[in-house]
């Protein structure tokens, strides 16, 4: 970036120099006023960007991935909507801008810009504030992303076949490696031109292509209008398995075999959600497998959503993330929250759209026994935000201002959210509900739509043509979830509470049990009762993981090591799937059993999901006695994780200790 002693300013730019304080260079040390110096947008309290003045409508993106240096070299070419505009604010952090021009390509014309400090917290990063005129149409930023891009995952860097990177930019990390006007209300169609090493395959949120190339140059077009945070990259060895002309999965040749038989019910989803809430509007839906490290179960991304590797249990007993993402092309992708306040609109939709796909793939007491496990973490998530500093993030519509959006992905958004959704359709009937959701997807199709918005809409197209009175108010704006909330249960709840209620008591249920009948057989005309005895012994297989994971949360924390150590004999939960595993570990730490302590370690080692991570980092380092092992493991494992996963472990150091 050019030192502010080269730049041409003129006398306007010398003002907002003086009236902001700003720096020429990229400056990463906290300044308390800053924030409040240059203001944020109105429209978002997450960016800086000058929506109202000027505001993207297409963005070409020119990326050199270097594995070697760890850098992506770019160039973000945006097309602008100018409102008579003679500035143009950018959201970044950490980027390293290396020129700004304007004009079509090899047309250009250098310009100065000024780089503003860090804001408070270091949440939002630094405006990046382009001089421009009111006709400038095309504004070409060139830049290389540094150590300091949270977005961006780098693996094996140094492998000639395995390197391995990719991008996660929910909430806002989309502007840690682009620079870009990084709302959720601003969508903008793309194009991206990628250099890779030759041999490996590039995909973005984008279509793609099925096969690498030996040139190692990619070309991706998104032609509908999508927030900054679901643009994606991801490079590496990866292949491609389709399951029909519209969908597929990628993975590494390693786990692509897997991985097609565990998601191979993903066209039946596909036609399940679109019968009820009308086309897929995307064109192709493919799933890649990312690398262990990812932090989030299935991350969104249109036309390629990523998975994590945890979720390819063998038994298609997780196939519901999938479900879940899916349904995000409809709640969330086609009609986005318009801020991070609004969060309940993308998860708590999408949450009730998964359900609904399950129910129809796997029938309803399956659905109904997903909804009960995510009913019980809502519990105790609202009992933990109570208690907090924050007890107002109980809300469905919450108030994010100066603090960072990832506060707000709770199972508030989540689960509260769908359970909104539920209990309207239990009020108003499932049929007219599906016709509500399915005109709302309709009309506000590749927009954004703040929680007011969509009140006034609900109101409109759904309550008041039905003459239904809904309480609204405290459903949205109030702490608690309301009496009125509909729940159903499973049949598939009854046996395992049973087990759970009879381990509780001492009783080992699983234990083989000597029985015997009464077998009456013929001899010589006469009929002879004859005792047989016999083995019975509860078989496992015949509960599925979610029925187990019910089963795992309801033991008690004061079971004896020999109690933990006689059901992990005939279960072996230490072995299962990760969903399993993770429940199994939470309840041996709240049992105080630390023999488990190397399967653990080994647990955290192997994924980077931050679901398993962070909760298991918690037990253990509420306990001041395990800092030193907690510590080593962290050390020895960090870099396995992206860097979402990193930050949150490092804030419990910080919490506990």
């Amino acid at each position: 970036m050019k030192n502010l002693g080269s730049y041409r300013l003129n006398n306007h730019w010398v003002a907002i120099l003086l009236l902001l304080g700003v720096s020429c260079k990229t400056e990463r040390r906290s300044t308390p006023n800053f924030t409040n110096g240059i203001g944020l947008t109105i429209i978002d309290p997450h960016s800086y960007a000058n929506f109202k003045e000027i505001q993207t409508k297409h963005l070409s993106l020119e990326l050199d991935i270097n594995f070697k240096n760890k850098t992506i070299y770019g160039v973000a070419r945006h097309t602008v909507i100018n409102r008579k505009a003679r500035k143009a604010i950018f959201d970044i952090h950490g980027p390293l801008i290396r020129k700004v021009t304007t004009g079509p390509k090899n047309q250009e014309k250098e310009v100065d810009f000024i780089i503003g400090k860090m804001d408070k917290d270091s949440i939002l990063g630094q405006p990046l504030i382009v001089s421009i005129s009111p006709e400038t149409k095309y504004i070409n930023i060139y830049y290389q992303t540094t150590q300091q891009c949270a977005a961006i995952e780098w693996i094996n860097t140094k492998s000639k076949e395995n390197p391995w990177m990719y991008t996660q930019g929910q909430a806002i990390l989309a502007r840690s490696w682009i620079p870009i006007q990084d709302a959720p209300s601003n969508r903008f169609t793309y194009d991206a031109t990628v250099k890779v090493q030759p041999g490996l395959l590039a995909l973005m949120s984008a279509s793609n292509p099925k096969t690498s190339n030996k040139s190692g140059k990619y070309y991706f077009k998104m032609d509908k209008p999508i927030p900054s945070y679901l643009i994606a990259l991801t490079a590496g060895n990866i292949v491609y398995h389709p399951y029909s002309d519209q969908c597929g999965i990628y993975a590494h040749p390693e786990i692509i075999d897997k991985a097609k038989e565990e998601f191979s019910a993903l066209p039946k989803m596909i036609a399940s959600i679109e019968q009820i809430f009308g086309p897929y509007a995307w064109g192709n839906y493919d799933v890649l497998v990312q690398h262990p490290s990812f932090p989030f179960g299935g991350m969104e991304n249109p036309k390629l959503t990523f998975v994590s590797p945890s979720i390819v249990a063998g038994d298609k007993s997780l196939v519901s993330v999938i479900a879940h993402e899916l349904a995000h092309s409809w709640s969330g992708n086609l009609v986005t929250n318009e801020t991070w306040n609004d969060f309940w609109l993308n998860e708590g939709f999408t949450v009730y759209l998964e359900h609904r796909i399950m129910e129809a793939l796997y029938g309803k007491a399956q659905s109904l026994l997903l909804s009960e496990i995510e009913m019980s973490e809502l519990v105790e998530e609202m009992k933990t935000i109570k208690s907090s500093k924050h007890p107002e993030d109980a809300a469905l519509c919450l108030n994010l201002k100066n603090r960072n959006p990832d506060d707000g992905m709770t199972s508030i958004a989540y689960v509260k959210g769908a359970y909104f959704l539920k209990t309207l359709e239990h009020k108003v009937g499932q049929k007219k509900m599906d016709a509500f959701l399915k005109d709302y997807f309709k009309a506000f199709q590749y927009t954004s739509i703040s929680t007011k918005n969509f009140v006034k809409y609900l109101n409109e197209k759904l309550l008041l043509p039905n003459y239904v009175d809904f309480n609204l108010n405290e459903w949205i704006y109030q702490y608690d979830l309301p009496s009125n909330c509909f729940t159903e249960p499973s049949a598939l709840l009854q046996q395992v509470n049973y087990l759970a209620n009879a381990t509780n008591s001492g009783i080992d249920v699983f234990a083989p049990k000597q029985k015997f009948k009464w077998v009456e057989k013929k001899k010589r005309r006469r009929i002879i009762r004859k005792k047989v005895w016999y083995t019975e012994q509860l078989n496992p297989k015949i509960y599925n993981t979610q029925q187990w994971i019910i089963y795992l949360r309801q033991l008690n924390p004061t079971l004896t090591k020999r109690a933990l150590d006689r059901i992990e004999r005939y279960n072996h939960f230490s072995e299962a799937n990760s969903e399993l595993q993770f429940e199994w570990f939470m309840l041996n730490l709240k049992c105080n059993n630390w023999s488990i302590a190397p399967k653990i370690e080994k647990f955290l080692s192997a994924t980077g999901r931050r679901k398993f991570v962070e909760p298991l980092f918690t037990l253990v380092l509420r306990d001041s006695n395990r800092l030193g092992w907690a510590k080593r493991v962290f050390d020895a494992t960090k870099n396995n994780y992206h860097s979402v996963t990193q930050q949150a472990i490092h804030a419990l150091f910080q919490k506990y200790h």
